[in-house]
């Protein structure tokens, strides 16, 4: 069980570690428009709200992908389950909760890279 708990700690972190990488390239792709709606007056907390509200709508796509498909998967995995249901809501609601926060905290570093573009500078456009 313990070994089945780091394995699952580190899908999680990649996880996390593969959603910053697609909303970093995200903000890449898009720092000529980011720059040209601060150049128009959005303000950075709009920008930040963005790219948030961006990866959470990729990551609810996820979930409501994914909660279906692990609830099927129950049916195979319910005989390796010890202390917990197959179907335990409170334990879905506390992954649904701790990938929730890894991806709010994977987004929140490219986010605020999205503010610091410059709309003067040429060179950063």
């Amino acid at each position: 069980m313990l070994l089945l708990s780091i394995f699952a700690g580190f899908a999680t972190l990649l996880a996390a570690i593969g959603l910053y990488g697609v909303i970093s390239y995200s903000v890449a792709q898009r720092t000529k428009e980011i720059g040209i709606r601060m150049a128009l007056g959005g303000q950075r907390t709009d920008m930040v709200r963005m790219v948030l509200r961006q990866s959470g709508t990729l990551v609810l796509i996820g979930m409501l992908v994914g909660v279906p498909v692990a609830l099927a998967a129950t049916r195979l995995l319910g005989t390796m389950l010890y202390g917990v249901g197959a179907t335990d809501i409170l334990t879905y609601l506390l992954v649904l909760a701790l990938l929730g926060a890894s991806a709010f905290f994977a987004s929140i570093i490219p986010a605020f890279r999205a503010t610091k573009v410059d709309p003067d500078d040429r060179a950063s456009l």
